[in-house]
């Protein structure tokens, strides 16, 4: 859908305020930084021409630190200072490319990535004029997780986030239900590569609880900073939400008016992290189906990826009662059988898990919606399991 007539009153007000913000920003410098075990990682740092607040800006996945180039000038144009980083693996950051590195190679990056980002933080604020405790935050795809986990660890000088196109796990969604005070704009397009992000997005909308909140929703884009391709626009939005977030109002922005549309799928997806909520959904299921047997509510893979989250967390009876759901809602997928034995592994009921994974494999047989690749994935998976609970070959 179009942009809603309060984003096109924000593109209007960003163009008055970097009129009048508008100067003459130093020019921007490379720099390098070195992480705690020495690794070298290449950041851009974009100086305004007099002191004020500063953002940090972190690439999505499959991109890196130069897609922020525009959007960076003219914010320190506006007068925000900011500070775009190449994550490890990234750009010309050190490590082994992401592109081309083992499944174990891109776990221990992203182990790292916490340590990296808090270092490129601490220097962005160290710089002379900066307002260390009026810092913004953007991020786009994994780098979503990435803004809210820095936002964790920095509520005191954390003023704002822009999020584009992603999610986050279960800390992070836990942190944006608590913090009334953030301000956050949010952005999407109906055709984003990953139909997830689709989910994701409002759904972490309608957690936060701050008044100022906003999103921004596009039929076309693209994922994360790809949008700017398509809505150039959208960096003026952005440089307005900073402006008014960290000089004008720091930490607040007017109230967003009139209601934004949440999809189904991401209400349920709420109801689901909460206790209880998977019964209360497996109840709308089943009320869905005496309409329509087909009905599933909602998608297979970020009820899956919601599952992984809680289970990751400890939440071991939590994620058994997501993944049973699942199943319920998609029992020809031999994926969601497979993800389910995870969970009754993790909590010690060995005879289920023996059960879904011999389940897993039989459908398999008959599979033909999961690609090879994903087949293979699922295959592996269930192997494993059954080979650790003492069966012999599958």
């Amino acid at each position: 859908m179009p942009p809603s007539r309060l984003i096109q009153s924000l593109i209007a007000s960003s163009l008055l305020a970097l009129a009048a913000c508008a100067q003459q920003a130093p020019t921007p410098r490379v720099v390098d930084l070195k992480a705690a075990d020495g690794a070298v990682l290449k950041a851009t740092y974009f100086p305004a021409a007099k002191p004020g607040p500063g953002v940090l800006l972190l690439h999505q996945c499959n991109r890196q630190r130069k897609v922020w180039d525009q959007l960076a000038q003219q914010l320190a144009a506006a007068g925000i200072n900011v500070l775009t980083l190449d994550l490890r693996g990234f750009g010309e950051s050190a490590g082994t490319p992401a592109d081309k590195a083992t499944p174990q190679e891109v776990a221990e990056a992203q182990q790292k990535w916490p340590g990296d980002i808090d270092m490129a933080f601490a220097y962005l604020t160290s710089q002379p004029g900066i307002k260390r405790d009026v810092i913004g935050l953007g991020g786009a795809s994994c780098s979503v997780n990435n803004s809210i986990q820095t936002a964790r660890r920095h509520p005191a000088d954390v003023k704002s986030l822009v999020l584009l196109s992603g999610g986050t796990d279960l800390a992070g969604r836990q942190f944006l239900r608590q913090s009334s005070q953030l301000p956050v704009l949010f952005a999407v397009a109906d055709d984003d590569e990953f139909p997830v992000t689709l989910d994701s997005v409002p759904w972490l909308y309608s957690i936060s609880p701050n008044p100022g909140k906003n999103l921004v929703h596009y039929a076309r884009g693209g994922h994360g900073a790809d949008m700017f391709g398509v809505h150039p626009e959208l960096r003026g939005v952005i440089v307005d939400w900073y402006v008014t977030t960290l000089i004008k109002t720091p930490g607040h922005a007017p109230a967003t008016k009139g209601e934004i549309h949440i999809p189904l799928p991401a209400k349920i997806l709420a109801m689901l992290d909460q206790p209880g909520g998977a019964r209360q959904v497996e109840s709308m299921l089943t009320e869905a189906r005496r309409k329509d047997p087909k009905n599933t509510l909602f998608s297979e893979a970020s009820v899956n990826l919601l599952g992984y989250d809680h289970l990751q967390s400890g939440d071991n009876k939590g994620a058994v009662e997501i993944f049973k759901l699942n199943v319920t809602a998609f029992p020809d997928s031999p994926n969601v059988y497979d993800s389910l034995s995870d969970a009754y592994l993790a909590d010690g009921q060995k005879d289920l898990a023996r059960q879904n994974a011999k389940k897993a494999m039989a459908l398999l047989a008959s599979d033909t919606v999961d690609p090879e690749d994903r087949r293979n994935a699922i295959r592996d998976s269930a192997q494993q399991k059954l080979r650790q609970l003492g069966e012999g070959p599958q």
